[in-house]
């Protein structure tokens, strides 16, 4: 939530939207994307299961369960997200499949010790149909240019995770889920918990984003946009291509 109000505070990048459309800025190597994904992807067995605080005896067991379902829900993430994109593209699209991945992740994280197996499939395959669905139309229907779909990402399919456990939560051996014996009960919990975060953070963020704005500001200037923040930033590029780019445009 918090990144939502943080894009609509900065607002769009240069060029994003032409004659009230979206147009698509690639990101800059999409093999460092992928393998970027990757490193979270893996990170992410020691951010779940380290919650666990122990690997040894009976502990050893639980923390093992977690770290399946995590990598069960990220590649069912990933596949949602792959054969969604395909459907409604023609072409299976990587940039979603990593996002739909992420997305899985996600999902899974806020139950990631009290889900078995098929809970982590249908929270991971939901949430990866999910964040495709949601940056659309974050990005075409409401005209909000999150970047890196972290909105989608990280508070839709959070919120999707948060609660799923009300869904197909265990405990132990017992079910508390509503498609698994547990009620209803589980889900309004999860309902009431995950509203009181989105509010808290949506308030907190935009108080705080807002004098920000007012003092020290969001964003670059125009020219340093133009320029790219490698430049202006660091003073060197990244990418030397870019000086062939702006020879090319001065002497045009």
């Amino acid at each position: 939530m918090a990144a939502l109000v943080a894009a609509i505070l900065v607002g769009p990048r240069l060029g994003k939207y032409v004659n009230g459309k979206a147009v698509n800025i690639p990101g800059h190597n999409k093999l460092m994307g992928t393998l970027g994904v990757f490193i979270l992807w893996f990170g992410w067995f020691g951010f779940n299961g380290g919650s666990q605080l122990a690997w040894g005896g009976d502990d050893a067991v639980g923390a093992s369960m977690v770290v399946l379902v995590t990598n069960l829900a990220a590649s069912a993430g990933a596949l949602g997200a792959l054969f969604l994109s395909w459907a409604r593209y023609k072409k299976p699209n990587l940039d979603m499949t990593l996002n739909g991945a992420l997305a899985g992740l996600v999902s899974i994280t806020a139950g990631c010790g009290n889900m078995g197996e098929f809970g982590a499939i249908a929270a991971g395959f939901i949430g990866g149909i999910i964040v495709v669905f949601s940056m659309e139309f974050v990005e075409q229907k409401l005209k909000i240019d999150d970047a890196v779909g972290a909105f989608s990402v990280h508070g839709v399919a959070g919120a999707w995770g948060t609660l799923v456990i009300g869904l197909w939560g265990i405990d132990g051996d017992t079910g508390i889920g509503l498609f698994n014996g547990g009620g209803s009960s589980q889900f309004i919990a999860q309902l009431i918990g995950m509203l009181s975060y989105a509010i808290w953070a949506v308030v907190t963020s935009f108080i705080f984003l807002s004098i920000l704005k007012k003092t020290l500001g969001l964003r670059v200037t125009e020219q340093e946009e133009i320029e790219g923040l490698d430049l202006s930033e660091h003073g060197a590029l990244a990418y030397q291509v870019r000086d062939k780019e702006r020879l090319r445009v001065n002497r045009s």
